[in-house]
């Protein structure tokens, strides 16, 4: 799972990792966190953008996956968060809902 956060236009961009005990021991956790640091090495130049923060949340699946598989999952999250922080903005603004007509 990669979080995106935009801190400023044309900033340097940020990177961090973490993996829970849920991903296994501690030889797990570095393992995967390795493992994600390598991806990111590789596919943040391409699809990274300045100014935002990365995080790179370690899963059970980054410990074993193939690499291949890795690369691919990590590289389709950068490139939705990237279609999502480049789109247009959301107004923000929510519809609210039409009432019902009370009846007496």
């Amino acid at each position: 799972m990669v979080e995106a956060r935009r801190r400023a236009e044309d900033g340097p961009t940020g990177l961090g990792f973490t993996a829970s005990k849920k991903v296994g021991n501690a030889v797990a956790r570095n393992r995967a966190r390795r493992r994600l640091r390598e991806a990111a090495r590789q596919l943040l130049p391409e699809h990274g953008l300045p100014g935002v923060d990365y995080v790179l949340v370690a899963r059970q699946s980054a410990v074993d996956a193939p690499w291949a598989a890795l690369l691919d999952d990590v590289g389709n999250a950068l490139i939705r968060l990237r279609a999502e922080l480049t789109g247009p903005p959301s107004s923000g603004a929510k519809r609210a809902r039409p009432r019902a007509a009370e009846s007496d």
